[in-house]
């Protein structure tokens, strides 16, 4: 019997040079305007003759790396609070029908309103608290922020492993927290890194809590940081393009590091 040859996708190769040339595009141009001077960038060129390495030797000289480090703190911080509240959450809901047909949706209502409604309230609590102007009370509000998104999310799941290994835990004894740390919790790892990645991701590019909520220098994020650069009359978009560059390198790191485990959560189970 021969073998089936694999015959070649033109269509699906023109979509894949259509999708890479839509991601790498703009990230070019953004490094390209990060190489400019203050004239050029108005000047519609689209490649330095003289770049400007100065630039981003400036950038790195301000507070800006100090600020994408703070961002990493809070978005992998709150991530990862959201997992812990957002598993046995779900896991309730879909196992024990917690709260009826209506807890998933009255738990992501209040995600869906703007999130200006909630500045104040959330100032006075962390100032009771006493963690305004801090890494971890911003990290804190992220967590609580997201959960609704990670236990709708974390629903589809759940109710795709099979009950029978959960029955089989509680036979030989294992109680409700035992369960959700040895035995859903290793099953839903894929899905969980993936969800991390998502919240993580919704966390570093928030702006606008961060605003309130981080004052000083010390615990700004890398978008307040960011919108510094416009607070000059005439902005120089050469060191705000280095300044963004910079920016993005985190999430696309952790997209290409966790690309197998993203890929693979997110199809978890959607083959039996």
């Amino acid at each position: 019997m021969s073998e089936r040859r694999v015959r070649p996708r033109p269509v699906a190769g023109t979509v894949l040079l259509v999708a890479l040339a839509v991601t790498l595009v703009p990230l070019a141009y953004l490094f390209s305007v990060s190489l400019m001077g203050r004239d050029e960038t108005v000047a519609g060129v689209l490649w330095s003759a003289d770049p400007h390495w100065s630039n981003w030797a400036d950038v790195i000289a301000t507070d800006i790396p100090r600020a994408i480090l703070n961002s990493v703190a809070a978005a992998v911080g709150g991530s990862v609070l959201s997992l812990a509240l957002a598993v046995p959450g779900a896991w309730a809901i879909v196992r024990h029908h917690a709260g009826g047909r209506t807890l998933a949706a009255t738990l992501m209502s209040p995600w869906l309103l703007p999130p200006i409604v909630a500045v104040v309230p959330l100032l006075i609590l962390l100032r009771v608290l006493g963690l305004n102007n801090t890494l971890l009370g911003l990290a804190l509000v992220y967590a609580l922020v997201n959960v609704p998104v990670a236990v709708w999310l974390l629903e589809g799941f759940i109710r795709r492993l099979p009950v029978e290994i959960e029955e089989a835990a509680r036979i030989d004894g294992a109680g409700s927290v035992r369960m959700l740390w040895s035995v859903v919790a290793p099953l839903l790892l894929p899905s969980l890194v993936a969800i991390g990645i998502i919240v993580a991701i919704l966390n570093y590019n928030e702006f606008l809590l961060a605003t309130f909520l981080t004052q000083s220098v010390d615990s700004q994020t890398f978008p307040v940081a960011l919108s510094l650069f416009y607070g000059d009359r005439t902005p120089h978009f050469g060191k705000i393009a280095a300044a963004s560059f910079l920016g993005v390198v985190p999430v696309f790191a952790a997209a290409v590091f966790f690309q197998r485990w993203l890929v693979g959560g997110l199809t978890a189970g959607a083959v039996r």
